[in-house]
């Protein structure tokens, strides 16, 4: 379940893919931080399974680092699951780093791979 409000409220770096007939392939849900003028966070991202490996999570990626990039932002975040080898492995391979691991980030037991990726 997607919250509808980032395609509202974050319209100029929400993106989705669809098929031909307009079936919903992935998407990446992202704003320019508030706070840090320099930055931009990518909040939610998912491609259906059956087109996972074919680039597609990457080229949504891509749009996000390029609408990013034409909003000045040269630094891009985003956390996920120390745990979670296959979403570590994915954002390494965009060029993230991981910056630390945070304890309990997302209250008791829920530690999170704080990731930077520094655009150029």
């Amino acid at each position: 379940m997607l919250p509808k409000l980032f395609f509202i409220h974050f319209e100029g770096t929400s993106f989705i893919a669809e098929d031909a007939d307009g079936e919903l392939l992935g998407f990446v849900c992202g704003f320019l931080s508030q706070t840090q003028d320099d930055e931009a966070y990518i909040h939610f991202v998912g491609v259906t399974p059956e087109d996972r490996g074919d680039g597609l999570g990457r080229r949504l990626y891509e749009h996000f680092f390029e609408e990013a990039r034409t909003n000045g932002r040269t630094i891009v975040r985003c956390v996920t699951s120390p745990a979670n080898d296959g979403s570590l492995a994915f954002h390494e391979a965009l060029g993230f780093e991981v910056e630390r691991i945070a304890k309990d980030y997302d209250g008791p037991g829920e530690d999170r791979a704080l990731l930077v990726k520094r655009l150029t």
